[in-house]
């Protein structure tokens, strides 16, 4: 327990945080990889270089001051971001590393306004607030790995088949090389994949939704190459379109998550997807078919035209076959060979075509680049859907989708 004085100290830097969070996790992880290079192998490189980690970061630090006099409330934020340190093997014996750069950035940040005091605070709250991690994550582990068909750490895994979904998207088949049992996960899950580029010298670690249905004798993620509109190539997702091939060796962690589909709650359903953010909305579809055959679902997806479009087939098909789902497709952008049909819209998903589509009461799962969440959830919330009744996953680090912090980035 903190002590009444601590927990005065800490409420006090809320707005210092406010102000200088983003430059204080700047400062931290320079300190962490100039001291550790070794732990770039547990980071995406890409997000480092974008902000997102560093953003990502002073939001938990700045929300973990808000809430110093009630932890409890920031435990659903933990174990979101424990799925994701389990799955890519971050381990107890890392936290006093991370406790001792961060005070250290602390320090160099804000100079004399660091006062002894306000550093011995924190450290006795990050001690505090590790302690919980820990906790929580050492039962992850263990679940992990002791689930019928689970493991510890990185398993062997071979591509049983490679098969191009889009221009941009491919799915990969993976099995283990085993031969063994595979463990089941929850719809919406993701796994993490550990890749050695040659010629690099770090391990990457990448997260990709799993597509498919549990209970298959594979895992499928569904990959898109990152690259153009100005962004950087992605390094992993490129690798794994040109050069990793049928046959070939991946190493994967157990699946995690708590972006998951709720098959106790029977209300109607539905699903919302912009370009790649379609995988784990669509093992979600192939799940809620199988479990609850008789609920309402209305799959919604966005792409830009149908050269980009995955899985159009495979949404079509289920929704032939089950007569409780309706789909519909809006192509921001058609070409001219998309003209014929199968797309519902020209243009991207707006306000009025939801009104039109959504049922009354729904339970809302979403997934897209995060402008596309943003503008979704306003609208969602405009029409009425409760905030309760919606849920939706980034991928990678976690951001606001609030208008005005966005704007003020």
């Amino acid at each position: 327990m903190l002590t009444p004085s601590t927990i005065a100290i800490i409420q006090s830097t809320v707005p210092v945080l406010e102000v200088h969070g983003t430059t204080i996790t700047k400062r931290f992880y320079e300190l962490l990889f100039s001291c550790h290079p070794e732990l770039l192998n547990l980071f995406n490189h890409a997000n480092q270089k974008q902000g997102r980690q560093q953003t990502a970061l002073a939001n938990v630090v700045y929300a973990a001051a808000n809430n110093i006099e009630n932890l409890p409330a920031l435990l659903p934020a933990v174990r979101q971001i424990a799925h994701k340190h389990r799955s890519l093997g971050v381990k107890a014996e890392h936290y006093p590393i991370v406790g001792q750069n961060l005070l250290q950035a602390i320090q160099d940040v804000l100079g004399d306004a660091a006062t002894p005091e306000i550093l011995a605070a924190w450290r006795e709250a990050y001690g505090v607030i590790a302690d919980v991690f820990i906790s929580v994550e050492n039962e992850m582990y263990e679940q992990a790995a002791q689930q019928p068909g689970g493991w510890d750490g990185f398993r062997p895994f071979r591509v049983q088949r490679k098969q191009p979904e889009s221009r941009v998207i491919t799915s990969f088949y993976l099995a283990p090389e085993d031969g063994g049992a595979l463990a089941p996960y929850e719809a919406g899950q993701y796994i993490t994949v550990k890749t050695d580029i040659p010629g690099d010298q770090h391990t990457h670690l990448r997260q990709y939704s799993l597509s498919d249905a549990s209970g298959q004798p594979y895992y499928r993620i569904s990959v898109k190459r990152a690259a153009g509109d100005g962004v950087p190539d992605g390094k992993v997702s490129s690798f794994l379109h040109d050069s990793v091939q049928e046959g070939d060796r991946v190493w994967l962690s157990a699946p995690a998550g708590d972006f998951v589909l709720d098959t106790a709650v029977s209300r109607p359903l539905v699903l919302i997807s912009g370009g790649v953010g379609i995988t784990p909305m669509l093992s979600m579809l192939r799940t809620v078919t199988s479990r609850q055959p008789e609920r309402s679902v209305t799959f919604i997806h966005g792409a830009v035209n149908g050269e980009t479009q995955a899985f159009a087939q495979e949404v079509r098909d289920l929704a032939d076959r089950h007569p409780h789902v309706r789909s519909y497709v809006c192509l921001s952008n058609p070409a001219d060979t998309d003209q014929s049909g199968g797309f519902d819209h020209s243009g991207r998903i707006q306000k009025d075509l939801l009104q039109k589509w959504l049922p009354a009461d729904p339970e809302v799962y979403f997934c897209g680049p995060v402008p596309f969440m943003s503008v979704l959830h306003e609208m969602l919330l405009q029409l009425g859907v409760p905030a309760e009744q919606i849920h939706y996953e980034f991928f990678g680090p976690a951001a606001s989708l609030s208008p005005e912090p966005a704007e003020q980035a």
